[in-house]
């Protein structure tokens, strides 16, 4: 070639012709290269490292796109060399010069000068259009994963609050329980910031959640496996297993990026030189934890051993949870806070046990349901009662074998052996409840179709027929001018009653439509209002309707299902009970649930009537309440109404009882249990007042709203609390556990509104803490205490709360569709054991409104056992999620039911 020959010249000839020729080519030539290399013909370096860039950043994407699949093959890495980079999965065929260095690339272009410019810029052209369309090819998945990831998270994010809430409130606790709280702090931070940041990582079910939804948004979740969702106590650091197998993908991938080294590079060394450097490569990546993760995680070496002594401390409390639980009867009280103290039972006696003449009750059922809601065919009840149906007041078969209804013996329980597990009809024409307020005046006609109350107390404004509605002007019969006079009139009459401070939770006896309650409201009272199932028909029903507290029993033969020595205040007004008679039997009833100190109410004829019957009436009421030691503080006429009202006050020391010249009525033996109140035969005795100041009784409690979340006094802080630390420690904690539930959880994040929720029933309460937490919603919470649970019932009475025992084994006294929102706390775990699980969800289902609630938390297999029969009875299963054994469910009711009865 012309260059080869001038310089070869230059070297061989001496004469100036030929050195001047030399000279004029090899200036033109250079003149050429400098041309040619400030064209396109020759690749430049910023050309080679914008290509760099671009390949290290569609690695980085693919870095991170694979790691937001949870993808179990090794993610491409990246590894940095001293003199120039090497890649292992390039995105699609790269030049030679993006992976040379410049003094190659200059050598490269001295080469090439052997060919045409034209022909060197058609291939550079050609490169770098393969080149735009790889790159955007490669785009256009990463796009759409990534719109795919945006859905998902907005599908995701708010049943991953739930997660979240539903998983702080179990680490939460756990360190508090370890003793070890401010230690666990920073662990749980850099979790709840990994749960933000991970992008699915934490709950790897999620995605397999999202394919069972259906129509109605549902989304379930399921336990996994520790390798495929590690507990949250893990999460800080990675385990010593998952460590290992990430070292073996790091060499792997280190093996194959220092194969394409050697070969990119083009080395002219040995095959045994390759193996060398290859061994040295691998000893060094042995020898790393984590050698190509992003610079986040330069820190990670740390935070893994702070985690790692976390992880240890937090294993061993849980084996001593584990341990402490197999030794108790008890399964656990829910997320967020311990498990039921072995020890604390040992404290505290059940009903069950206070209760010694309750009736036993064994079930011959099998204790599993895996297959029993398999192909389910649920049919409507076939009762005479219908849509009114209550299985334990309505037992026709028991009432017929009945020897005496002297005390009312036929409007009392008499639950069948063998529990129903039929449904109840819905009335014809049955529409979703009114709202509260509004409900308190009207309801509709066609959800409690009666008419015989209307027709016989109208003219005393108890209830009216208004085209398709029921209304309530809110009268009775000792207060036809309306309830909230009435109210009024009784505080002034007794200044010390203080409506909503010193006077909170109130028995309203014979309670009619419970108007009295109803307008109780309106002072911070809570009524709980009792009448039978009667010749008034439906009364109790109507109440429930208008979302008044209400249930059905009467003051017959036996105790009612309450404490002693809890409510404030006492009401009767024209309530028919004959107080009088059988020794004052009833009456002395009254006096073992009224609080020393509290006040009876009795507003009837023989207060301010003359005529013959109520005058001998009075007679023998002043006698017999003189003989309790009951003082009357005041008798007032209320002009407006024409009625008047006998208020009488408890004593508060034993002193009357000792001065009584006569003892009649019998003060009760030293060992009757005044608080056994499950199916106990009443007894013509009074109980003594308490003396010791560090016993229920002795005080009364703070003032309204304040006793809401003060610790009884009575409370020893050497008592052991149900969930293992001192009992006054235990309410607190209980009662900050729920208030966090409620407002994080509860409120927004499970799918249910809360527009038209009104009656609440807890039934499973402890301290009452859930109700508490609802004190600023316009709801009333029923708080259920079983039978078999330890008996925390007074403290729930004592916070200005109300409730009831009940076994729920057995139907609950109260009319179908009552409440708006169940909430079951482990309560069905607890159940199995003892009763078959059916007939309780058909319960739940006749005592829950057409689109009223269901919220359970229990462990995770009871929830899906749960689940299974609310879709086998057509309700809309919002929200089940179930990690760490544990399991929340939301569920609403509809209006189906089975066409034909059996």
């Amino acid at each position: 070639m012309a260059f080869g020959k001038g310089r070869g010249n230059k070297r061989s000839s001496s004469t100036s012709y030929a050195s001047t020729i030399t000279m004029v080519v090899f200036v033109a030539l250079c003149v050429i290269g400098v041309w040619m290399l400030s064209s396109n013909s020759i690749i430049p370096p910023q050309i080679s490292q914008a290509n760099t860039r671009t390949v290290i950043s569609e690695t980085e994407r693919a870095d991170v796109s694979a790691s937001s699949n949870g993808n179990d093959e090794p993610e491409p890495t990246r590894q940095e060399s001293d003199e120039h980079p090497t890649f292992e999965d390039n995105p699609g065929k790269l030049p030679d010069d993006a992976i040379k260095s410049e003094y190659e690339q200059q050598k490269s272009a001295k080469e090439k000068n052997e060919k045409t410019s034209s022909k060197a810029r058609d291939e550079v052209q050609r490169e770098t259009q393969s080149q735009e369309t790889q790159q955007d090819n490669e785009k256009i998945p990463e796009e759409k994963e990534k719109n795919n990831k945006i859905m998902q998270e907005s599908d995701e994010g708010r049943v991953k609050q739930v997660v979240k809430e539903f998983e702080k409130e179990q680490k939460e606790q756990r360190d508090e329980d370890s003793g070890a709280q401010s230690g666990n702090n920073k662990g749980t931070q850099e979790q709840e910031q990994e749960q933000e940041q991970g992008q699915g990582k934490e709950f790897p079910d999620v995605e397999q959640g999202k394919k069972d939804q259906d129509s109605n948004a549902e989304v379930t979740y399921t336990d996994k496996t520790k390798e495929e969702q590690p507990m949250e106590t893990e999460q800080g650091g990675t385990s010593e297993n998952s460590k290992n197998e990430e070292n073996g993908q790091q060499q792997q991938q280190q093996d194959d990026q220092n194969s394409g080294k050697e070969e990119n590079m083009e080395n002219n060394t040995t095959s045994e030189e390759n193996e060398k450097e290859q061994k040295s490569t691998k000893d060094e990546n042995g020898q790393q934890d984590e050698h190509n993760t992003t610079e986040d995680e330069s820190g990670s070496k740390e935070e893994q051993s702070t985690t790692k002594e976390d992880n240890v401390e937090q294993q061993q409390e849980e084996q001593k949870e584990e341990k402490r639980q197999e030794s108790s009867e008890a399964s656990g009280f829910g997320s967020g806070i311990p498990k039921e103290s072995a020890e604390s039972q040992k404290s505290w006696k059940s009903q069950a046990t206070e209760s010694k003449d309750e009736k036993q009750r064994q079930t011959t059922e099998s204790n599993t349901i895996e297959s029993i809601m398999v192909g389910k065919a649920w049919e409507l009840c076939n009762a005479t009662a219908g849509y009114d149906y209550i299985p334990c007041l309505d037992n026709e078969a028991a009432i017929k074998k009945l020897t005496s209804r002297r005390h009312f013996e036929h409007r009392e329980r008499h639950c069948p052996e063998d529990p129903p597990t039929c449904l109840v009809s819905l009335p014809d024409g049955y529409k979703e409840s009114i709202k509260w307020p509004e409900s308190r005046n009207k309801i509709w006609y066609h959800n409690v179709p009666h008419t015989k109350l209307a027709e016989v107390k109208g003219h005393q404004n108890w209830v009216k027929v208004t085209g398709e509605f029921l209304t309530f002007p809110g009268g009775g019969t000792q207060f036809i001018h309306g309830a909230l006079h009435y109210i009024d009139f009784l505080q002034q009459a007794l200044k010390n009653i203080a409506w909503g401070k010193r006077t909170r939770v109130v028995l309203d006896v014979g309670c009619g439509v419970a108007s009295f309650g109803g307008f109780l409201f309106e002072r911070d009272v809570i009524a709980m209002s009792l009448a039978p199932k009667d010749e008034h028909e439906a009364q109790v029903q109507f109440a429930l309707e208008r979302k008044i507290p209400a249930i059905s029993a009467v003051m017959g033969s036996k105790r009612l299902p309450f404490p002693s020595r809890v409510f404030d205040l006492i009401h009767c007004a024209r309530c028919r009970v004959p107080w009088h008679n059988e020794g004052g039997m009833l009456l002395l009833e009254l006096n073992r649930m009224l609080r020393p100190g509290g006040y009876f109410v009795w507003s009837a004829t023989p207060v301010y009537q003359k005529l013959e019957e109520d005058v001998q009436i009075w007679k023998e009421m002043s006698a017999l309440t003189k003989s309790m030691c009951w003082e009357l503080v005041t008798i007032n006429k209320d002009k407006l109404n024409g009625v008047g009202a006998a208020i009488y006050q408890k004593p508060t020391t034993n002193e009357c009882y000792e001065k009584r010249k006569r003892n009649r009525p019998p003060m009760c033996k030293n060992n009757d249990d005044a608080n056994a109140a499950w199916y106990v035969p009443l007894q013509a005795c009074m109980h003594k007042v308490p003396t010791n100041v560090v016993e229920r009784g002795c005080k009364w409690p703070v003032n309204w709203p304040r006793r809401l979340q003060t610790p009884p006094y009575w409370l020893n802080s050497s008592q052991m609390g149900i969930y293992g630390k001192p009992a006054p420690r235990d309410f607190t904690t209980d009662y900050e556990h729920w208030k966090h539930v409620v407002s994080k959880v509860y409120m927004n994040e499970i799918g249910l509104s809360w527009s038209n929720v009104r009656n609440v029933m807890d039934m499973r309460a402890v301290y009452g803490g859930f109700a508490a937490a609802l004190k600023d919603l316009q709801v009333w919470v029923m708080n259920v205490v079983n039978i078999n649970s330890p008996d925390t019932l007074p403290i729930i009475y004592e916070r200005g709360l109300f409730g009831i025992y009940h076994d729920w084994c057995e139907s609950f006294s109260t009319y179908p569709r009552s409440y708006d929102l169940l909430h079951a706390d482990h309560l069905f775990s607890k159940l199995r054991p003892r009763c078959n699980l059916v007939p309780v969800m058909a319960e739940v289902d006749r005592i829950v409104r057409p689109g009223g609630k269901l919220i359970v938390r229990d462990e995770a297999n009871v929830i899906r056992e749960i689940e299974n029969m609310l879709k086998s009875l057509h309700w809309d299963v919002h929200l089940t999620f179930s990690k760490h054994q544990e399991g929340i469910l939301s569920a609403q009711k509809g209006f189906w039911r089975p066409d034909t009865s059996p």
